[in-house]
């Protein structure tokens, strides 16, 4: 597993203010993102915000100026000229329409800004995902990893909208308290003891809901998954037949009862804390506001400054506040980024050559298990152990094992979806990791006993096999035709541009078996060295069975095949037979070979045909 970084060193219910200052390190990655998701649209909504900053100062100057004229106009009675007036009054209004133009053009990019970084960074998931390793995949600790990641892809757009208002806020402060050093620079020191109590109080809290939210990561997957299981077609029959449903409720209603307490508690005190510490603000302001207002009748300022500095003290405190309070979102935002950051971190364990060697065309040799032995991460347990064996070319080869046996460990093992924890792969000689991995797996033609039933269209469902190919239809048809679900698609009203699952409108569910032909088709989809079946006619009738293998003989000429399968009419038409037990291989041979031995082969071949009698 990936290094971490170093701020998840520190603990959990402790997110130090040391730590948010580091977790800003994270915001030029976040910038970059952006920046990648729209040039155009990033250096735009930067620069309306530069623009915008300045509004809220140029407002105030007009209103004090316009203040101060009507006290002039006022003074010299009816007879003043009031052009000036009108003229401040007119520059006013079209500063305001612009403001609430410049606004909302900055909402709106920031809208558009954030879908762009959500589908950027949601596309940079999947990719990396797709370069990680399957076994990573089966580690709880990976899917936690991953879960926070994806949480990011939202997220984060509102973290970028929040940094760029703090900067916005920043440069009008800068206006609003050149003004304020021009009057009065003591105000300075009443607005920081009115804003600081208040930004340590939000820091404090926003540690503690990081904190929270982080530890209960594991138990919102489960909850997650209960909402799946309770209002799902996939899980709907079960839930009925063994009454699941009140189980899985009172276990929903336990998870989510424990977060609404954990969670109730927190907003509790930060809601009665947060309400003290904004009682001392307001103490700060009419604080100030007091003196500038003592500074007016004592003729020290106009009344048209009295507005000016009133107004420009109000905006600089909601301005620091927000700033202060958004600097705590900002910080934990950031300290969330590193969740994102750090799944790309993970690395996989397989390694890829970099001279790798191509496929080679033909196989002459075969592939050779020396000693072979694997182990899942955190298991004690050899999934496999002791393989040794070769698979010759053109050669076909049965699997055959009780559950647990290592079967599909094996041919994972094979189509280099692992690597051997010892021992070593040779294909043709050469120890298989030195091969070009794309090219290894595109050689492999594997159906899974588990395979996905995408919610496509029939003919993608089969393209899969090979996507290069999804708009070759003649090769969609040929693979269709050889895996016999060619007769599918005449019965479904869209053919092969059919939907199917019930996921989608107008889509159309299929049964078991066909599934299984749909399935089965993508590995004719690859002109593929070795085709490896995993159960394939698991859930076909006899007769379906038999033909579906008669084809296959036919197709597998010249090629290696590999089959797993519990029955033994199969089994028996592969020119060799492995017998696994506990990740061992237990005997080898023809299936004649092995009845004649009477040993595990024979005793499983008698139990499943008294089976038949």
């Amino acid at each position: 597993m990936a290094k971490q970084r170093n701020i998840n060193t520190i603990p959990d219910d402790d997110i130090s203010f040391r730590a948010r200052i580091s977790a800003l390190r994270n915001l030029p990655v976040l910038f970059k993102l952006v920046w990648q998701s729209s040039p155009q649209k990033t250096t735009f909504s930067f620069l309306l915000r530069i623009l915008r900053s300045a509004m809220p100062v140029a407002l105030l100057y007009v209103g004090k100026l316009i203040i101060d004229e009507v006290v002039h106009l006022t003074h010299q009675g009816a007879g003043g000229d009031q052009q000036l007036l009108w003229e401040l009054v007119a520059l006013e209004f079209g500063l305001a329409v612009v403001t609430d133009g410049l606004n909302r053009l900055i909402n709106l990019l920031d809208s558009l800004l954030g879908d762009l970084f959500s589908n950027h960074t949601s596309m940079q998931i999947m990719r990396h995902a797709a370069t990680l390793d399957l076994e990573q995949f089966e580690d709880s600790v990976f899917y936690d990893k991953l879960e926070r990641a994806r949480q990011q892809t939202v997220g984060r757009s509102i973290l970028l909208s929040q940094v760029m208002s703090q900067v916005q806020d920043f440069i009008s402060m800068g206006f609003l308290i050149t003004g304020l050093l021009a009057f009065n620079p003591w105000l300075i020191l009443l607005l920081l003891a009115a804003i600081i109590p208040s930004f340590l109080g939000e820091s404090y809290f926003n540690s503690k809901n990081y904190a929270l939210t982080r530890s209960q990561t594991p138990e919102r997957r489960e909850l997650d998954y209960l909402r799946y299981l309770g209002a799902s077609d996939a899980t709907a029959k079960e839930v009925k037949i063994f009454g699941l449903s009140d189980f899985i409720i009172n276990r929903f209603r336990t998870l989510s009862g424990k977060f609404y307490k954990d969670n109730s508690k927190l907003a509790v005190r930060r809601s009665a804390w947060g309400t003290l510490l904004s009682v001392l603000g307001t103490v700060g302001y009419y604080a100030a506001y007091a003196v500038i207002i003592y500074q007016t009748i004592s003729g020290k300022a106009s009344v048209g400054s009295l507005t000016f500095l009133a107004g420009s003290f109000r905006q600089l405190s909601n301005l620091m506040e927000n700033m202060l309070s958004r600097f705590t979102s900002v910080s934990q935002g950031a300290i969330y980024l590193n969740d994102f950051l750090e799944f790309f971190e993970i690395k996989p364990k397989i390694k890829v050559e970099t001279n790798a060697l191509p496929f080679p065309n033909p196989v002459k040799l075969g592939f050779t298990f020396e000693n072979v032995g694997f182990q899942y991460h955190n298991s004690e347990r050899w999934a496999n152990r002791h393989l040794n064996f070769t698979l010759k070319p053109h050669e076909k080869l049965a699997l055959v094992g009780e559950n647990g046996a290592g079967k599909t460990t094996l041919v994972k093992l094979l189509a280099r979806l692992y690597d051997p924890t010892e021992g070593r792969i040779l294909l043709d000689g050469t120890d298989l990791k030195l091969y070009n991995l794309e090219d290894v797996r595109l050689n492999m033609g594997i159906i899974f006993q588990d395979y996905l039933k995408y919610q496509m269209t029939f003919s993608q469902n089969i393209a899969v096999g090979k996507i290069s190919e999804a708009d070759n239809i003649e090769l969609i048809k040929e693979a269709a035709r050889e895996s016999l679900a060619d007769s599918l698609a005449k019965k479904l009203p869209g053919g092969y541009d059919q939907w199917l699952g019930k996921r989608f409108n107008d889509g159309v569910e299929l049964s078991g078996g066909e599934w299984q032909k749909v399935a089965l088709a993508r590995a004719y989809m690859k002109d593929a060295q070795v085709l490896i079946l995993d159960e394939p006619t698991a859930a076909l009738d006899a007769r379906a069975e038999y033909e579906v293998f008669q084809r296959f003989a036919e197709l597998t000429k010249g090629k290696s095949a590999v089959l797993i399968s519990h029955r033994f009419s199969t089994a028996r038409l592969a020119d060799r037979i492995l017998v696994l037990d506990n990740g061992m291989i237990l005997e080898s041979g023809t299936h004649s070979e092995l009845l004649k031995s009477e040993g595990r082969y024979a005793e499983l071949f008698k139990l499943q045909a008294k089976g038949y009698q």
